[in-house]
């Protein structure tokens, strides 16, 4: 297991809130930390196993062509004639994590002699842990969809995110994981709630930069959002939480309600990256104070040696304004519920009605122990079985 450091613990210490309504213990993170890193050796090794199988290698070769053909596809959607940006990262400054290269960019090339299998191949040795926070902001019911923006306050710069799940146990991926998406807008605000330091215009009934997607055979699920902004107390990053044994409902939407939950985590982003959309509108005006990766409170928790929080990305054209393809695979296992975890709740949830507060609160407040309304995933009491998926029309998917 991976020795807690000094450092570590002094930084976990020196936290009490990061989401507004948010607050965590030190000694409660320490657990989590140690927790975590277990886990994610575990499934390191397991995944470490099998990946030389002939089921494992043939996934890897349907991964990198798809991914290829998608950024081509959008390349040739966007009119996009320029090649792709070809800077790579220098990241002497940062911590041993983040000095991996994730930018993709330097080494793709739009000619017969590109090499795909460098671009698009995806580490499968990386593990995004379970034991982290979904935050006091998960909301259950949002629409079945793929292209997450909407008309108002999605403004920024385009993220296609490729999200793969793998079973750590056997390298095989895992089809029909239901795969929540959410982060804040360009300014740093997140739809969907009503709470003090993120007042959502539409309060609960606001649905931007939120959907949920069912994984294809090969575990894939895809989005189409926006890069994240920032706001106080929290580096920049993007959610995802997964449920399997999800149901769909009639109406095309899906519910997760009493399904186990799989995977609770958040992905992070390189700090060039995002200094450089951060200079683009409307990122840039944003007055609030930034916290950058190795000041954030979960982001000590993500980074490991076993798995790496930030998706691999190639720019699709020369200029950051043509957008982002980023991807990602994250180990699971399949057989495991997280429901009951601490750091697992519903902050609200969507039916036909609109939006609906739970009360839950991470840390503290309305069930923020995860036995309030809702704060242990379960169904409000009286809320009849299986209805509280949106019933809100479903937007076209990308």
């Amino acid at each position: 297991m991976v020795a807690i450091t000094n450092l570590a613990l002094a930084a976990l210490a020196g936290y009490a809130a990061a989401h507004p309504g948010e607050s965590h213990s030190a000694h409660h993170m320490k657990r989590e930390l140690v927790a975590r890193d277990s886990a994610a050796q575990i499934g390191a090794r397991s995944l470490n196993s099998c990946s030389s199988s002939a089921a494992s290698q043939a996934l890897k070769t349907r991964s990198i062509k798809r991914r290829a053909e998608i950024v081509k596809n959008i390349r040739k959607k966007r009119g996009i004639q320029a090649p792709a940006r070809k800077n790579k990262r220098t990241l002497e400054d940062l911590q041993a994590w983040e000095a991996v290269n994730h930018n993709m960019s330097a080494t793709y090339d739009y000619n017969m002699f590109t090499s795909m299998e460098e671009v698009f191949s995806a580490n499968t040795s990386c593990i995004l842990a379970p034991e982290v926070t979904d935050g006091p902001y998960y909301v259950v019911g949002e629409k079945m969809r793929s292209n997450v923006k909407e008309a108002l306050y999605c403004d920024g710069v385009d993220l296609f995110l490729e999200v793969q799940y793998i079973d750590v146990n056997t390298c095989e991926p895992v089809p029909a994981v239901a795969v929540d998406i959410w982060n804040c807008n360009a300014t740093g605000t997140y739809s969907g709630i009503l709470t003090s330091g993120n007042y959502a215009s539409g309060g609960y009934n606001s649905t931007y930069l939120r959907g949920i997607q069912l994984t294809d055979s090969d575990g894939v699920a895809s989005f189409e959002t926006i890069f994240p902004g920032h706001y106080s107390g929290r580096a920049v990053h993007t959610h995802l939480l997964s449920h399997t044994n999800a149901t769909v409902q009639p109406n095309g939407t899906i519910s997760v309600w009493n399904a186990p939950v799989s995977h609770i985590g958040q992905l992070f982003w390189p700090e060039d990256l995002r200094a450089e959309v951060e200079e683009t509108y409307p990122y840039n005006t944003n007055t609030v104070e930034l916290t950058t990766n190795d000041e954030d409170m979960w982001s000590i928790l993500q980074a490991d040696a076993s798995f790496d929080p930030i998706p691999q990305y190639v720019y699709l054209g020369d200029d950051i304004s043509d957008g982002l393809f980023a991807w990602i695979q994250i180990g699971i296992n399949s057989s495991v519920d997280y429901t009951e975890d601490e750091y697992y709740g519903v902050a609200a949830y969507l039916d036909a009605e609109g939006g609906h507060s739970t009360g839950y609160t991470v840390g503290g407040g309305g069930g923020g122990n995860g036995t309030g309304p809702g704060g242990n995933g379960t169904a409000p009491s009286g809320f009849p079985s299986g209805s509280l998926s949106s019933a809100l029309p479903s937007s076209t998917s990308a």
